[in-house]
């Protein structure tokens, strides 16, 4: 064989390797809508990309809205067995954000948190349903605590998406929406004029460990 020719045939063979190559980068850094395809294991929330929105009727002239920041979760994802997957969260309420400094100060006392004696609320998952008919929702049904009171809670979650993020690293992205009374939590300041009813509205980013 000539060497031309066999100059030709490594080349070949390389662009051969290349191509495969390149296509299992593309494969890997694949992002993916589907459950079944999110990679098992434990995510811990990107804590930056992650927060709880509430909202609640204020005197029947508007809803009011404010957020909790620097929420820190653990996820363990089962796809393969849904039902198998669980939630645990720490939410701190001294990082409250409503849209008032005073109402932030507010907050913290007993009329509401009573943060000096309980700083954090906290959730536990006890179950997860996929829904039968859309697999990208599921609802998580768990025990949130708050002032030292603990009730059953229901967060509707929808899945997003799950890949490569910025970084490379491996993300799954979902949203949920519960509803609590506040009162159930012995939380009854300014009740029935401001909302018994709060709404509250989860974003995460969940990073592969």
């Amino acid at each position: 064989m000539s060497m031309r020719a066999l100059a030709l045939r490594s080349a070949l063979a390389g662009a051969a390797l290349l191509t495969l190559a390149g296509g299992a980068v593309v494969a890997q850094a694949a992002l993916t809508k589907v459950p079944a395809e999110v990679q098992a294991g434990t995510y811990a929330l990107d804590s930056g990309h992650g927060k709880i929105t509430w909202s609640v009727d204020h005197l029947g002239f508007s809803t009011y809205y404010g957020q909790f920041v620097n929420v820190k979760a653990e996820l363990k994802l089962d796809p393969a067995n849904p039902a198998n997957s669980s939630l645990t969260a720490t939410i701190p309420l001294t990082d409250v954000n409503p849209a008032d400094d005073g109402l932030k100060r507010h907050l913290q006392t007993a009329d509401f948190f009573d943060t000096a004696n309980h700083p954090t609320a906290t959730f536990v998952s006890r179950s997860v349903t996929v829904d039968a008919d859309d697999a990208n929702e599921a609802t998580v049904v768990g025990d949130l605590t708050l002032r030292g009171v603990t009730k059953p809670v229901t967060i509707e979650v929808e899945f997003n998406q799950a890949g490569p993020s910025m970084g490379g690293v491996y993300k799954a992205g979902f949203d949920g929406e519960a509803t609590i009374k506040r009162s159930d939590f012995g939380i009854n300041y300014a009740l029935p004029a401001v909302g018994d009813e709060v709404k509250l509205h989860l974003e995460g980013e969940f990073v592969k460990q």
